[in-house]
């Protein structure tokens, strides 16, 4: 199941975010900093899925873009995986230039 979505620029500003699940408005700044920080500091050449606390990370760079979504441990994480990349080619497809 998914609890969040986030899309992140490179400079960790949230440009939209999404939950799922109920969180706090205080917690939601928290995690989002924790989860930007974590995404942001790996390198190209590492794994897409971050497990983090009681649920996993998975996130993809577009360019200057990170989208992130965070899942429970039964998710498929490759499946996550392609749902974003099919949400950017339908954003790319819509907006003529994302």
């Amino acid at each position: 199941m998914i609890k969040f979505f986030l899309m992140v620029n490179k400079q960790g500003q949230t440009r939209l975010s999404k939950y799922y699940e109920h969180v706090e408005i205080n917690k939601r700044t928290m995690l989002e900093a924790e989860v930007i920080k974590n995404c942001l500091s790996r390198s190209k050449d590492q794994c897409s899925f971050i497990e983090y606390k009681d649920f996993k990370l998975v996130y993809r760079q577009y360019a200057a873009l990170f989208v992130v979504v965070g899942i429970n441990e039964t998710e498929n994480e490759m499946a996550v995986y392609e749902l974003i990349h099919n949400f950017v080619e339908v954003l790319d497809k819509y907006f003529s230039r994302v």
